[in-house]
Formats: C-alpha cells, sequence, structure tokens
C-alpha cells in the first residue's frame, strides 16, 4: 500500500515515518526544496525524541521517500494525507489556503480512485471544502474519476509523539462512504492489532472532536490556574487542593497542574479556532473565551511578582531562566510563555541570561541575540539577580542550590511550574515564588 503525505511539519513527518515504521510505502511531499534536500538526508526539521533515528532507518529501508512535487509524489498512492499548515488568521480563525491549495493540486493531477483525508487540524465543514475543490478541478479537466474523503485528527503530544502514533489510545476517523472506511481500517490495521480502538463517525464529528480535545485540556489547565491565583489570596496550597480533586475518578489528575499558562502549536490556536467556529454560527463560547483570557493573563503572573518584589526598580537587572520551549521535550516557542516574559522584562529594562537544552536555536531564530544564551543552568545563574524556572526540563530537576546560590546577587526564585519544594529553597537561603501556593 502506497500513501502520499502532503506537508512535512510537526505532523506530517511523525504520521509519514511511522506509518513507514509498519512496512507502508511512504512518500512525503513539501514545497519547501531546502527541507525536502535535508530530509533526503535524514535530517528532521523538527526536534522530537527517537524521529530522527526512525527517519534515517526507513530511509535506509526504502520504505520513505520524499518529493518537492506533489504530481510525482501521488503516482500510485491510494491514500492522500493532507498535512499542511493552518496558521490562525488575525480573527482566529483557521488559515485553510494551504489546505485548498492542495486540493485543487490534487484534482489537477489524479488519475484513478484515491482517498483525500485532511490530517490538519482544521474546523468543521473543511473536508467539504475540500471535496468541492478537488470535484472544481475533475470538471474543468473533464475527467470524471471516482474519490472519496476523510477526517483524522491527529492527538500528538510534542516530546512523546512517536509513542503516541504508534501506540494510540484511539484512532480518529471521520468517512463519508463505505470505501473510505474499508480503505482507513486496512491502513491503521497494524496499530489496531494490540487493541488499540479505531473510531469511525461522520466527517463533521470527526473534525469537531479535535478542537473539542484541545479545549477541554485548555480548560483544566486554565481552571487550575484560576484556582491557584484565588489559593494564593486565601492561604490554601494549589498542590494539596490538585491532589485532592484529582484522587476523584470523575475527575483525574492529568492537566490539573498549575503554572504560567498553555503553549504550543495546539491549544491556543485550537481555542481561537473554535470560539470563532461558534461566532461564525452565532453562538458564543463562554467557557472558552474565559479559558483564553485566563491563560493569557497567566503568562505575566511570574514577572508581575518578580516587579513586586524589587518595588518596580528593576531597571538595569539581569535575570536567568531555566527553559524557553513551551514544555519539555520540544523545541517549540509557538506561543511560549517564555516569549511573554522576555517582551515584557525588556521593556522594563532587564537583561536575560537563559538556558534551554534543544530550543535555543529556536529562541534565536525567533528572537535574535535579544537575550544571552548559556552552555548549562549554572552559567545561566550567574551573577544574576533573580532565577526563573521557565520550563521543567529533567535535567532542572535536582539543582547543586549551594552553588547556585553563592553565585546569585540576590537569592530570589521565580518556580513557574512549582517544580521545588518552597521549604527546601527557603532552607537554602532563598525567597522563593510559586503558583498557588
Amino acid at each position: 500500500m502506497k500513501i502520499t503525505i502532503v506537508g512535512t511539519g510537526y505532523v506530517g513527518l511523525v504520521t509519514g515515518v511511522c506509518f513507514a515504521e509498519v512496512g507502508i510505502d511512504v512518500c512525503c511531499v513539501d514545497v519547501d526544496k531546502e527541507k525536502i534536500v535535508k530530509l533526503k538526508k535524514g535530517i528532521s526539521p523538527i526536534y522530537e525524541q527517537g524521529l530522527e533515528e526512525m527517519l534515517l532507518n526507513n530511509i535506509e529501508r526504502g520504505r520513505i521517500t520524499f518529493s518537492d512535487s506533489l504530481k510525482e509524489g501521488m503516482k500510485d498512492a491510494e491514500v492522500i494525507f493532507s498535512a499542511v499548515g493552518t496558521p490562525p488568521d488575525e480573527d482566529g480563525s483557521a488559515d485553510l489556503r494551504y489546505v485548498l491549495d492542495v486540493a485543487h493540486e490534487i484534482g489537477r493531477n489524479m488519475n484513478e480512485y484515491v482517498l483525500v483525508v485532511t490530517k490538519s487540524t482544521v474546523p468543521v465543514g473543511t473536508a467539504e471544502k475540500v471535496r468541492v475543490a478537488i470535484e472544481e478541478e475533475l470538471t474543468a479537466r473533464g475527467v470524471d474519476i471516482k474519490f472519496d474523503i476523510a477526517s483524522n485528527p491527529e492527538f500528538l503530544k510534542e516530546g512523546t509523539a512517536i509513542n503516541d502514533f504508534m501506540y494510540p489510545e484511539r484512532i480518529v476517523v471521520g468517512v463519508s462512504s463505505i470505501r473510505g472506511q474499508e480503505v482507513m481500517a486496512r491502513l491503521y490495521k497494524p496499530f489496531t492489532l494490540n487493541g488499540h480502538p479505531i473510531i469511525f463517525m461522520d466527517i463533521p464529528s470527526a473534525e469537531m472532536t479535535k478542537y473539542a480535545a484541545n479545549s477541554m485540556l485548555a480548560t483544566r489547565i486554565s481552571f487550575m490556574n484560576d484556582i491557584a491565583n484565588l489559593c494564593e489570596l486565601v492561604g490554601a496550597d494549589v498542590n494539596a487542593v490538585r491532589k485532592g480533586i484529582g484522587s476523584d475518578t470523575r475527575i483525574g489528575s492529568k492537566f490539573l497542574y498549575p503554572g504560567i499558562g498553555y503553549g504550543g502549536s495546539c491549544f491556543p490556536k485550537d481555542v481561537k479556532a473554535l470560539i470563532k467556529t461558534a461566532s461564525d454560527n452565532n453562538y458564543k463560547m463562554g467557557v472558552l473565551s474565559a479559558v483564553e483570557e485566563v491563560n493569557e493573563t497567566q503568562k505575566s503572573l511570574m514577572f508581575h511578582k518578580f516587579m513586586a518584589h524589587f518595588d518596580g526598580k528593576v531597571k538595569g537587572m539581569t535575570v536567568g531562566f531555566w527553559g524557553l520551549a513551551f514544555k519539555p521535550g520540544t523545541d517549540d516557542m509557538r506561543e511560549a510563555p517564555s516569549l511573554v516574559m522576555i517582551e515584557k522584562l525588556r521593556k522594563a529594562g532587564v537583561n536575560i541570561r537563559a538556558y534551554d537544552p534543544v530550543s535555543m536555536p529556536e529562541s534565536k531564530r525567533r528572537i535574535g541575540n535579544a537575550i544571552t544564551y548559556c552552555k548549562d543552568m549554572y552559567e545561566t545563574a550567574y551573577k544574576v539577580d533573580a532565577l526563573f524556572l521557565i520550563t521543567e526540563w529533567t535535567e532542572f530537576r535536582f539543582p547543586d542550590w549551594k552553588k547556585i546560590a553563592s553565585n546569585l546577587k540576590n537569592k530570589v526564585f521565580f518556580d513557574g511550574r512549582n517544580l521545588y519544594e518552597k521549604k527546601e529553597l527557603q532552607q537554602e537561603g532563598f525567597t522563593y515564588y510559586g503558583v498557588g501556593l
């Protein structure tokens, strides 16, 4: 079975490599010729644990190829996945230009039956727009070629994407025909042999499932951050509260960790897009609007604590950042709280030293040398006025606090992820600020 995947970003590349790993013939297509040249050499454009090794293995075995031509890449393909970007427009809606461009090109070049599957996160109704675009091209060519459409949203977590794809909690597929369902069942059979469920449904429901899932997770995060902020005001400990409510099986403990807000490529974009979809249908998503508002406020939480601690007299100070990525396990800095912090601190006249084990090249690409990059967590802490934990990377879990304390100008620590014990740092002479403590 041969499949084609259009788009070699995070979703497209992980999907292609994982399908190749189970023996499927995969061709990944991207208009970025430079990226294709690197991929042919086994160089991944993104960081994801285990991805580059799996990529090289499948290139060597001839199970995955790369092309900058969709016309060439889709030859003999039974399934074409569209995994191109859907960046947010200014009004929060998903920009579908790339999705529809791919649909038109498929219609211009297909010569036999194919199942066209939307893998990108797209609003409800997008698959129908894809169908119309393909039919327009077939009509213009004067040909009658059968095809089906489907929606197959991804549920990959950055940092564990390979494991998420190979051992999925569920596979959601929206189909419009029996033939399309049979093709998708055959394609995903290697992933369902161990009991992982594949859930077939109508296409609009599949499109909505993706947005609903991410919005629910974002809601849990913002809810817990809201509770954390109230805990500080009333003298409660959010960690105790989290354990208390998380032990209820109806609630569970996942995504109930307070911090400095969510970021990344999914949650912010998907929450905005779902709010916009509701607005387009004359409905207000009251809960999600609040979720977004809380999250944006939370990203500035530690900045305000920093300003309060020093009575606003911070111009000329230098602070250290442990972490830059929006979460550990990835180099992704899209919508990262660190970017909000950096902007606010720099406007206040504060210099920033930072270390992240993976995302410093991405930070340099985004903001250049606006901050100073360090070789490790200890160099970051050298002669700074305060330290911030931004991203809870594993290597930050057991610092040598005595070594750090001896190098600091002021022993002030802002823990944006509640990674450390307040009492432990206080015993080392630190003034400690957490979230909801």
